[in-house]
């Protein structure tokens, strides 16, 4: 039997791809040259730019704190959480006239898998070949390609205090592996997105061996009317006011042959065994569609989401218990087993706002899961809550994105095979609340 091996702090995996992109950054702003401060807006970060060589060196940013507060009606139960939500680091470079390009980001606050973030505190590491304007390869860590739409925004950009329950149940965030992307011309002002992606199928690459066989993703996307400004494909609420209605459609898939976790997300967390000891694990694929609407301080988002899997029961005879332990009982037979530990079922989330030209934005949310009958989305203490209800109200000081207040209130429709964080069945409505203020650089 295959084991992980783990380096020290969870960093080791990482050693030769910061190794790679230190040796682009000290590429980047050579001793003898005049490296000036290029341009700062807040929000986007100070760029350093050697005009004669033509490299650039980009620093950005950000640091978001939360105060949080549950209520589990039926149980008239109340929790509380303030915590440092986000607290990154990030620098990127580029070097014109080699048509290189490089990013490493770091999470500061000790994240805990929710939402957005990942276990750990690399979040990219990825070294990008550009030939032209229009194509586009990259190696390393980076997001997701087969994610929904609302994982490619920045998230200090995000309409709402965290990301949809869709996201958390079904996204992937980061993968290590080859990237590949494109864009062509549809029409007069239309454009055609392309990108295709082979990883290891194990999230971030956390560790050194890579449980199962590869996760194989694409996606598509349309923008019939021209891309949207100032990057606004990548960033959720209109700040910019776009002068011209912009749409995208988008359609995306991933197959990950032989997963070792609930989503893809981690690697090593669940792994079965055949006769000889030998991993022999699930298939996952994932599909996916979604829809981007912008036009003068209105934003429109849309996602839809399904997951399977494929349970080789002829060959799984054991499972590995969290202490390394082996066992050959599978409560409900292996196929059900094995399904009940993943995250199947389908999911689709709209949401829309509209941002005043104070800066003043209204949000409006609704998110729906429907589990699949065997999934750990009916687990009763993380998941079991079927629909989720979401009122946005936020306070922007600038069009930049760097400075915010947010306050968040979410109705959550529960199960009745829910139960609150006190371990009661409560089965009824849960109602969070939630307090965000931002600052970039």
């Amino acid at each position: 039997m295959r084991m992980p091996f783990k380096f020290p702090e969870k960093m080791g995996a990482f050693i030769v791809l910061n190794l790679i992109c230190i040796s682009f950054a000290s590429a980047q702003l050579p001793m003898d040259a005049n490296g000036l401060v290029d341009a700062y807006e807040r929000g986007e970060g100070v760029v350093f730019h050697n005009r004669t060589s033509g490299y650039s060196l980009q620093f950005r940013g950000l640091a978001q704190f939360t105060s949080e507060a549950r209520h589990f009606s039926d149980t008239e139960e109340w929790t509380t959480r303030f915590r440092a939500r986000r607290i990154r680091m990030r620098w990127a470079g580029a070097s014109t006239s080699q048509k290189f390009r490089y990013r490493v980001q770091y999470e500061l606050s000790n994240p805990d898998g929710d939402g957005d973030d990942v276990s750990g505190m690399l979040m990219d590491a990825w070294c990008a070949y550009q030939p032209s304007n229009r194509f586009r390869l990259t190696f390393g860590q980076r997001s997701a390609i087969s994610d929904n739409l609302e994982l490619r925004m920045g998230s200090n950009t995000l309409q709402f205090v965290e990301r949809s329950r869709l996201t958390s149940a079904f996204g992937t965030i980061r993968e290590f592996g080859a990237f590949a992307e494109g864009r062509v011309r549809a029409g007069t002002s239309g454009w055609i997105k392309l990108a295709g992606s082979v990883v290891t199928g194990d999230g971030a690459a956390e560790r050194i061996v890579n449980h199962g066989g590869l996760k194989y993703e694409g996606r598509v996307l349309w923008l019939p009317l021209g891309l949207f400004r100032s990057f606004g494909e990548f960033r959720q609420v209109d700040l910019v006011r776009e002068v011209q209605p912009k749409i995208m459609l988008g359609a995306y898939g991933g197959f990950n042959r032989g997963m070792s976790s609930r989503r893809g997300r981690t690697s090593g967390d669940i792994l079965y065994l055949d006769a000889n000891f030998e991993e022999s694990l699930p298939d996952f694929w994932k599909v996916g569609a979604d829809l981007l609407f912008k036009f003068k301080g209105f934003t429109l988002l849309g996602e839809y989401v399904m997951t399977d899997a494929r349970v080789p029961n002829e060959e799984i005879v054991q499972r590995v218990r969290n202490n390394g332990t082996v066992s050959t009982t599978f409560e409900g037979g292996i196929d059900a087993y094995v399904r009940g530990r993943m995250m199947l079922g389908t999911a689709f989330n709209v949401q829309a706002g509209y941002c005043f030209t104070n800066l003043w934005s209204v949000d409006l949310r609704y998110t729906r899961i429907n589990a699949a009958e065997n999934s750990f989305l009916n687990n009763g203490t993380f998941y079991a809550r079927s629909a989720y209800q979401d009122l946005g109200i936020s306070r922007y000081f600038g069009r930049d994105y760097g400075a915010k207040l947010q306050l968040g209130v979410m109705r959550t429709a529960a199960d009745p095979s829910a139960i609150s964080t006190a371990g009661d069945a409560f089965g009824g409505t849960e109602w969070t609340f939630r307090l965000l203020s931002q600052i970039s650089i």
